[in-house]
C-alpha cells in the first residue's frame, strides 16, 4: 500500500469509535481487530429479490470452509422489525430459529444446512436493530458533541458489527472470510445504508480484502425464445452507481447462460468473462458448490482475496468426497417412491415449510427413496373427508403454526393417522393437536382443546402456563431456541436419538400440555417420551409400537410410528446428518409400503 494509503488508514484508525468534532472518520474498530486478517465476500442483488443470494453465498462459503478456512455468514435485512418473529410466512417464508433463540430469515437455515454450522444472533441484523442500538447509544451520551447522522454513524455501526463478527468467527476461531448477504436489491431505499457501509468497508480495509458479487437475472421470455441481458446490465449498473465495482457476476436463469449473453454481461460490467457464473436452475441447490468449483469460481475468490496460502488441500479433498457422495445419491434414480403429506395452513407457499422440505429430502437421499411431498390445506380437511383426501399418502406431517385457522383440519388428520396406522410426525402445533385429538377421541373429553383456540374450553389439555415461562426465564411469552429434552429410556424416540437420554432441540412456542392432565393421558395409552429435564413440561410424545412393553400401558394401544415433538426437529436437519425423527418417519413409511426395514435407527445411532 502507498504511503498516502497508510496515512489514510492511520487517520481512520485514529478516529475509530470517536464521536467528536476533530475528525470526519468514524469507523468503530473492536479491540484487537487486525485489518487485512479478515476478508469479506459481499453478495448484492439486482433486478428483483428472491433470486438466491443466500444460496450463492452459502455455496461459496461451503467451498471455502471445505478448504480449511473459517467462515462466518451474516444476513442484513432492511426492514425495521427487530427480528423475523412476527413476519407473515406469506411475505417472508418460514421463521428460522437459531439455537440461541434468535428468530431470523430462512436464509440462515440455508447457511446452517450447507455449512453444518450453528449460527447465532451475530449472524443476523436488521435495520431495526441498527437504529435501536444507535438511539440507545445516543441517549446514553455515546455521541456527545456530534449530530448523529446516517453517515458516518449508521454506516459506522454496520461496519462495527461486521468486524465484531469477523473476530468472533464461528465461535471457536476468528473468521478468515465473512460472507455478507444484503437483503433486497440495490436501489431499494431500505438497504442503501448497508451498501454505502460496505463500500466504505472496502475502502478502509484496503486491497485484497473485499470481493463484491452482484447477483442478477437473465430474462428468457417464452414468446421470444432467447435470453435477454438488458435488465441484468441495468441492474448491475445500479451497483456501479453506488460506487462498487463487482468482482463476480452471478447470473440467475432458468437455463444455462448462453455464451453471447455472458460476453455482454462481462463487457458492460467490466467483469472478466471467467468471473461470470451461470446460476441456472438445477435439481438441487446442493449441486451448486461443485458447479462453482468446476468453473474455478472458488479459485477466483481466493485470488481476489489473496487467500491461497491458507488452503488445506487434504481437508478439501476429504470434505469434497463426502459431499459428492451425498450429491450423487441425491441425484440418482431411485427405485422406491413415497408420498408424504404436509398438512398446514400455508400449503400454497412452500417457503413457509422450507426446513421441513429439506429435512425430508435429506432422509430420502439417505434411504435411497424418491419422496413426493403433497401439500394439504388443513382448512379443507374434516373428519368426514380425511380418509378420502389422505388415502394415498404413505405418511403425514403436521407442522407448527399459530392461530386457529386450520386447527380442526389438523386434528382430523391426526385422527386419520392414529386410527389407520399411517406414520405420523407432529411438530410443535402438530404435537399439541395430537394431544387434543387423543383426549377427544380416546379419552372421551369431547370438548378438549387449547386455550389458544378456546379460552373457555371445559378441558384445557393445552394451555399457557405463566409459571413455566418464569421457570424458563426466556422473557416475553415464547420459549425460544435450544433446550435440552430428557428422553424416556426404551421409547421409540430414545432409539431414534441413538439411545441417548438428552437431545438438544429448538423450540418456538408458548402453549404447553396442562400438567393436571398428564397422568390421565398416559394412563389412556399416550406416552410422553420427551420431557423438560427438571420441570413438568412435556416435549415429546408417541403411541407405543406393537409388541413393546410400553404398549401394555393403559388399554394396550399401539401404532407403528406415531411421534410428535413440541420442538422443531426440522431446524437441526443437515444433509450429511439427517434429523432422526424425520428419518424414522420415512423408514416407517417404507416398512408400511414395502415391508422392509431401512435401518434408520442404526443410522441415527452412527450419526449421533
Amino acid at each position: 500500500m502507498s504511503e498516502s494509503g497508510n496515512s489514510l488508514l492511520e487517520a481512520i484508525a485514529g478516529g475509530a469509535g470517536q464521536s467528536n468534532t476533530e475528525t470526519e472518520f468514524y469507523s468503530p474498530m473492536p479491540e484487537g481487530y487486525r485489518r487485512g486478517q479478515h476478508k469479506y465476500v459481499v453478495v448484492l442483488g439486482t433486478v428483483m429479490s428472491g433470486l438466491g443470494k443466500g444460496i450463492f453465498a452459502s455455496s461459496m462459503a461451503k467451498l471455502l470452509k471445505d478448504k480449511g478456512l473459517t467462515v462466518a455468514p451474516i444476513k442484513m435485512e432492511g426492514y425495521l422489525n427487530i427480528d423475523s418473529g412476527t413476519l407473515n410466512p406469506f411475505r417472508h417464508g418460514e421463521v428460522f430459529v437459531l439455537d440461541d433463540g434468535t428468530e431470523c430469515d430462512m436464509d440462515l437455515g440455508t447457511y446452517e444446512r450447507m455449512l453444518d454450522q450453528n449460527l447465532s444472533a451475530r449472524n443476523f441484523v436488521t435495520s431495526g436493530q441498527i437504529f435501536r442500538d444507535i438511539l440507545d447509544r445516543e441517549r446514553h451520551g455515546g455521541y456527545l458533541g456530534r449530530d448523529v447522522q446516517m453517515i458516518p454513524h449508521v454506516t459506522g455501526e454496520v461496519k462495527r458489527r461486521l468486524r465484531e463478527l469477523a473476530m468472533y468467527g464461528d465461535g471457536k476461531r476468528p473468521a478468515d472470510v465473512i460472507f455478507v448477504e444484503v437483503g433486497g436489491t440495490v436501489g431499494d431505499y431500505e438497504n442503501g445504508f448497508y451498501i454505502e457501509a460496505l463500500r466504505q468497508l472496502a475502502f478502509e480495509e484496503g486491497p485484497d480484502s473485499v470481493c463484491f458479487v452482484a447477483l442478477t437475472y437473465i430474462i428468457e421470455p417464452p414468446a421470444l425464445g432467447e435470453q435477454k441481458s438488458k435488465a441484468a446490465q441495468l441492474g448491475v449498473k445500479r451497483v456501479m452507481e453506488a460506487g462498487i465495482q463487482p468482482d463476480i457476476i452471478a447470473c440467475r436463469s432458468e437455463n444455462p447462460i448462453q455464451p453471447g449473453v455472458a460476453q455482454k454481461i462481462a463487457m458492460f460490467t467490466n467483469t472478466p468473462l471467467r468471473r461470470v457464473f451461470s446460476m441456472h436452475d438445477r435439481k438441487s441447490i446442493y449441486s451448486i458448490p461443485e458447479a462453482m468449483r468446476q468453473e474455478g469460481l472458488d479459485r477466483e475468490i481466493l485470488s481476489l482475496l489473496n487467500l491461497h496460502d491458507r488452503v488445506d488441500l487434504a481437508h478439501e479433498d476429504r470434505a469434497r468426497e463426502r459431499w459428492m457422495n451425498y450429491v450423487r445419491k441425491l441425484t440418482s434414480v431411485k427405485s422406491r417412491h413415497l408420498k408424504i403429506g404436509i398438512s398446514g395452513k400455508y400449503a400454497s407457499l412452500r417457503d413457509a415449510y422450507a426446513s421441513i422440505e429439506k429435512s425430508v429430502e435429506h432422509c430420502g437421499t439417505q434411504l435411497n427413496t424418491e419422496i413426493e411431498l403433497c401439500w394439504i390445506d388443513a382448512s379443507e380437511i374434516t373428519d368426514d373427508n380425511a380418509s378420502s383426501k389422505l388415502a394415498d399418502l404413505d405418511a403425514v406431517i403436521v407442522p407448527g403454526g399459530f392461530g386457529s385457522r386450520g386447527v380442526e383440519g389438523k386434528i382430523s388428520c391426526v385422527r386419520h393417522c392414529r386410527e389407520s396406522g399411517v406414520p405420523y410426525l407432529g411438530i410443535c402445533l402438530g404435537f399439541q393437536v395430537a394431544v387434543i385429538e387423543f383426549a377427544r377421541n380416546v379419552m372421551g373429553l369431547v370438548e378438549a382443546n387449547s386455550t389458544e383456540f378456546d379460552p373457555h374450553t371445559a378441558d384445557p389439555v393445552i394451555c399457557e402456563l405463566p409459571g413455566q415461562r418464569e421457570i424458563e426465564q426466556m422473557g416475553g411469552t415464547m420459549r425460544l431456541g435450544g433446550q435440552d429434552v430428557l428422553i424416556r429410556e426404551g421409547t421409540l424416540m430414545w432409539e431414534l436419538f441413538g439411545k441417548k437420554d438428552i437431545a438438544r432441540q429448538r423450540f418456538r412456542h408458548r402453549y404447553e400440555v396442562n400438567p393436571s392432565y398428564i397422568e390421565r393421558i398416559e394412563a389412556a395409552g399416550l406416552i410422553f417420551s420427551g420431557r423438560h429435564p427438571k420441570q413438568p413440561v412435556m416435549q415429546g410424545l408417541e403411541i407405543p409400537r406393537p409388541g413393546t412393553e410400553e404398549a401394555k400401558v393403559g388399554k394396550g394401544r399401539s401404532h407403528p410410528f406415531f411421534v410428535a415433538g413440541q420442538f422443531h426437529p426440522e431446524l437441526t436437519g443437515r444433509p450429511l446428518r439427517p434429523q432422526p425423527l424425520f428419518l424414522g418417519l420415512v423408514d416407517a413409511a417404507l416398512q408400511r409400503k414395502y415391508g422392509e426395514n431401512s435401518n434408520s435407527r442404526e443410522h441415527a445411532k452412527s450419526q449421533s
